[in-house]
């Protein structure tokens, strides 16, 4: 097995904070310094955070173990995603931040555990911890949803995301972001968002509509059409008014960072 050095930097850094900061010994102890892997440090952490008395920690922190030991393309995920906050998140300094503090981390990590279980036919299971991780972190993603990894959901609080929701790999998703249906229609009817797209703050991306790659959606708009790829979209409804000056405004963060079109 190759060296998980996202793993170690966690470890060295629980170690440092463990130092200074006593009141938070029995945490990182629990958490990180006790555990061998991230494997089973994420396992502890989700099942601290979703445990309830009808489920008890021990069981998903083994539900959560043994999905992350047999499905390795989930642990993958996370480790990019812990790559993705670290790179495009400015608050964040340290590997061991996302696994401790960050909702949007956590609640896209208890998402992947559903998306797992959802595959596997255990359906009412995946649903039940879509149900305590909304209510935990005001987070609702469907456990039939697809999401790539290298995904940053900052602050997090109210994103939605429907059943046939489609995200692919390095996306940055703020706040309040809804990818929903129209309404009542069964099928495939909600958003598909390509690679290096930016969805800002309270951005509504309504039904079986692509975001094309690369593209950006302004904040509090109300996407309702399809967004040409390298296309920066605002307004209600939605209207091109420019274009992105990178070609992955994802991974750049800079939501002043476009070319306006003259009016």
């Amino acid at each position: 097995m190759s060296k998980d050095t996202i793993w170690e930097h966690i470890q060295l850094e629980a170690a440092a904070v463990a130092k200074k900061e006593s009141a938070l010994s029995n945490l990182l102890k629990e958490c990180v310094l006790d555990r061998a892997n991230l494997e089973e440090a994420i396992s502890y952490q989700l099942a601290r955070k979703l445990s309830r008395h009808i489920l008890p920690e021990y069981i998903l922190r083994d539900i959560f173990f043994e999905i992350l030991m047999k499905d390795r393309d989930v642990i993958e995920q996370i480790r990019n995603d812990i790559k993705a906050v670290l790179e495009r998140d400015p608050a964040c300094n340290h590997f061991l931040t996302p696994l401790l503090y960050l909702k949007g981390f956590i609640a896209l990590t208890g998402y992947r555990m559903c998306h797992s279980l959802w595959g596997k036919e255990r359906k009412e299971l995946a649903l039940y911890l879509q149900s305590t991780i909304s209510e935990e972190f005001a987070v609702d993603i469907h456990p039939a949803a697809q999401i790539g990894s290298g995904i940053l959901l900052d602050h997090a609080t109210s994103f939605v995301a429907g059943e046939t929701t489609i995200i692919e790999d390095n996306v940055s998703i703020l706040h309040e972001v809804t990818l929903g249906g129209t309404g009542k229609d069964h099928g495939d009817r909600h958003p598909k968002i390509r690679s290096g797209v930016l969805l800002s703050a309270g951005a509504k991306i309504i039904g079986n509509i692509e975001v094309g790659k690369g593209a950006w959606v302004g904040a509090g708009s109300v996407v309702i059409d399809d967004v040409p790829a390298h296309t920066t979209v605002a307004g209600v409804p939605a209207k091109k008014v420019g274009e992105p000056r990178i070609i992955s405004p994802a991974l750049e963060m800079d939501q002043q960072g476009h070319q306006s079109y003259e009016i």
